[in-house]
């Protein structure tokens, strides 16, 4: 018997009980859902508007070009969307509808489905993500749970402007997506 059958067999060997998984607790947050989820998106570097407040600041801002594949500003936008993702390199706004949004985090789930291109978050200068407030859950548990049940073939959460800390120890907003991010509650 060679050194490996000796190894393996002693494994099978092994009498080993089966063990039931541990339980996971029911986690819960207090206090107004909405504002937490508010606050972790202002701890995100993010922002919250209303629709109101969303209608006032984009013509303030002036955007040469603008992608909206939301169905709640379908006019805001002033570009179809391409079909080479090259097309975007100067893509100064998308606006896109999230799916659900976390409180504890502020993280909001952006399927296939309504991306168009996947490139699209991360491509365009400022980021614009529509949200239905029933469509909040309390944390990443509940999140996850709804993304098992998603039929898409891709998808992601974005919780705030793209950042990073790794260049010398310093925060830079804007490496690799979004310099902005703005969440508008519907």
């Amino acid at each position: 018997m060679s050194s490996r059958e000796k190894i393996l067999a002693a494994i099978r060997g092994v009498s080993s009980e089966s063990k039931s998984l541990p339980e996971i607790p029911d986690f819960r947050l207090s206090g107004d859902l909405e504002e937490v989820f508010r606050q972790s998106i202002l701890g995100n570097k993010g922002e919250m508007l209303s629709k109101a407040e969303f209608k006032k600041w984009i013509p303030c801002m002036n955007f040469q070009k603008v992608i909206s594949l939301s169905a709640h500003f379908r006019t805001t936008g002033n570009l179809t969307l391409p079909e080479d993702p090259h097309e975007l390199e100067d893509l100064g706004l998308a606006i896109l509808d999230g799916q659900f949004g976390v409180a504890e985090n502020g993280a909001i789930w952006l399927e296939d489905t309504n991306l168009g291109l996947r490139a699209l978050p991360f491509i365009t200068e400022h980021l614009v993500i529509v949200l239905d407030r029933s469509k909040l859950v309390e944390t990443m548990h509940q999140g996850y749970d709804l993304v098992g049940n998603a039929h898409s073939g891709f998808g992601l959460f974005i919780a705030g402007p793209s950042k990073t800390a790794d260049i010398e120890q310093s925060l830079v907003i804007g490496a690799h997506g979004a310099k902005s991010l703005r969440v508008v509650l519907v």
